[in-house]
């Protein structure tokens, strides 16, 4: 086994080790100026298109290495968003690459399905899945948050959708070394020009435009591909992202030794940092940071402030003599907690992913679910069988016994290794290329949206606003002629939480690309009783239930006017 030592081209070992702190030096204001001195170029709009005929479609697709399996009418009102009938289109499934593993004799290929709808508004959306892929989701493209009320489908885009080049959402095909690289970037590569061919048949044109979008795995997907084919698409929209995933679900794993070490109950991780404790946190750090933004509403705006506010030492009460009883933490719990906080680190205490910032969305199920039950059955197997070199033996393979008992500086040089059957280390095929290189994207007018919930107990939004305030310093100080990024406060990994989760962020990037019209501030909502797009159970009592607030481009925040209804984002400015 050896160890790469240029894992990303163009940036050494350390770049593992990425701050979460904001560059002194980077300037600008994220949100009212033009990238630099030189004027990037305007695309133009797309123009619409109608579907020709569906049946006939399989067998006049023709493209290299793909076989399409079927096409098929779908009429209007088959699929629904927010309880409204999505237009008629032709659904076309198939796959490419079909072949055996070369280690584990399986049978792989990259499955695909696209929506054609019937009046079709000129643009291609690629729908980047979550999760270890694995399955076909449905192409409707997400346009960002919880409870969409709309999608890429219904707005008239034609949408593919992927497995990524492996059939089962199981960690297994990380033995196959070809499936570890389609599930990295390949498989994006690979579908996207024949998608437009798919697209030229089907129309008789090529989508005038081109979009990219996903949260969490499917944000490190639009990540990695604006970075690898930024030739290809005109637009990207990432979602949470977990940009640098094996070090993400290292750190998890990082956190549930510690959560393990402080359990009340063996066995049970969670009760190392108990529900009653972390809503003692949650309502401490509302206490010190809530009106920072002018507004004491339950949400924290200025995340940044916060940080400089709260002390979980100082502000949450610490157990005596009556011992953990969920109104204190204990002097282990404040040490061992406040180091994941502050990011987690090998044992030479050397930090190797970003800190998370104190918010009030810790005490949530979502955050729980990622911080208790990931790092033992999700993070665990994926660091063991697709990341690490060698992997694991599948049959004598446990989560929680790796996960507990693994040497967190092993797993990092095992993610960073290559040996004559895995030629290409995790944090290659895992990363971007080039952490702050977009200059393909910049260059042709291309377009970059990027979000992520303060309160993302998977992906540290830390660690997008470090690599935020890194493309800004490549940029000259100022990135936001071609990217912007909005914190979404409170909000868990990519829905859910104490927040105004609800958005469409598609729309704006589309009149951003197409219009030049730079987007200052999207307006989100929360989802209390009888939202269209669901309720979310997270959002507290004491709001509005159509409460709205303006995400604001870092790295501005929002700020109450001082005036007006709290739950009206007409009464907030970006600032």
């Amino acid at each position: 086994m050896k160890i790469e030592r240029r894992v990303l081209k163009g940036a050494p070992l350390a770049a593992l080790c990425l701050s979460a702190v904001t560059l002194s030096a980077c300037g600008g204001d994220g949100g009212s100026k033009s990238d630099g001195a030189v004027a990037l170029p305007q695309l133009t709009a797309a123009s619409a298109g109608k579907l020709g005929s569906c049946t006939d479609l399989a067998s006049r697709i023709s493209y290299p290495n793909t076989t399409i399996a079927s096409a098929a009418s779908v009429a209007a009102g088959v699929l629904t968003v927010a309880g409204k009938p999505v237009p008629a289109h032709c659904l076309v499934k198939g796959s490419m690459f079909q072949r055996t593993g070369t280690v584990d004799g399986q049978s792989y290929a990259i499955g695909f399905e696209m929506r054609l709808p019937v009046d079709w508004n000129g643009r291609f959306f690629y729908q980047a899945n979550g999760g270890l892929d694995g399955a076909v989701v449905t192409a409707t493209g997400d346009v960002g948050g919880g409870g969409q009320l709309d999608n890429a489908l219904n707005q008239g885009f034609a949408v593919i959708s992927s497995d990524a080049g492996h059939g089962a959402a199981t960690p297994l095909f990380g033995l196959d070394p070809q499936a570890r690289l389609d599930y990295g970037y390949q498989a994006s590569g690979k579908l996207a020009p024949m998608a437009k061919s798919v697209i030229q048949t089907a129309y008789g044109k090529g989508p005038d435009r081109s979009y990219f979008g996903g949260c969490s795995n499917g944000g490190r997907h639009t990540m990695v591909a604006a970075a690898r084919y930024g030739e290809q698409f005109d637009g990207y929209l990432v979602g949470d992202p977990g940009f640098r995933l094996p070090l993400a679900a290292i750190a998890n794993i990082a956190g549930g030794q510690t959560y393990a070490a402080l359990a009340s109950t063996p066995g049970d991780i969670s009760t190392g940092f108990t529900a009653a404790e972390r809503a003692l946190v949650s309502n401490a750090v509302l206490d010190k940071c809530d009106a920072l933004d002018g507004a004491k509403d339950g949400l924290v705006q200025d995340t940044g402030a916060c940080q400089a506010a709260f002390n979980l030492d100082r502000d949450v009460p610490s157990c005596g003599a009556q011992g953990r009883d969920g109104t204190c933490l204990s002097a282990a719990q404040k040490t061992s907690i406040g180091q994941l906080f502050t990011g987690a680190v090998t044992s030479s205490k050397t930090k190797f992913y970003s800190s998370f910032p104190y918010d009030a969305g810790l005490g949530t199920g979502n955050w729980a679910f990622w911080k208790f039950f990931s790092p033992l059955q999700l993070d665990s197997g994926a660091v063991a069988m697709i990341w690490k070199v060698p992997p694991v033996n599948p049959a004598t393979f446990n989560g929680a016994t790796f996960a507990l008992t693994s040497s967190i500086d092993t797993l990092l040089a095992q993610v960073a290794a290559t040996d004559g059957t895995y030629t290409e280390s995790a944090m290659s095929f895992m990363l971007p290329p080039h952490l702050t290189d977009y200059s393909t994207v910049k260059n042709r007018g291309a377009k970059m949206m990027l979000y992520h919930g303060t309160s993302d107990p998977i992906f540290s939004s830390d660690d997008t606003k470090a690599w935020y305030d890194n493309l800004r310093a490549a940029n000259g100080g100022d990135a936001s002629g071609f990217a912007r990024y909005y914190q979404v406060p409170g909000m868990n990994h990519c829905s859910g939480g104490p927040a105004t989760d609800q958005f469409d962020m598609l729309t704006p990037l589309v009149n951003w690309v197409e219009k030049g019209q730079a987007p200052e501030r999207v307006v989100a909502s929360a989802r209390g009783a009888g939202n269209a797009g669901g309720a979310n159970a997270d959002v507290p009592a004491s709001w509005s239930a159509t409460r709205t607030r303006p995400l604001c481009p870092y790295p501005q925040v929002a700020k109450y006017n001082g005036s007006g209804s709290i739950e009206d984002a007409a009464n907030f400015s970006c600032k």
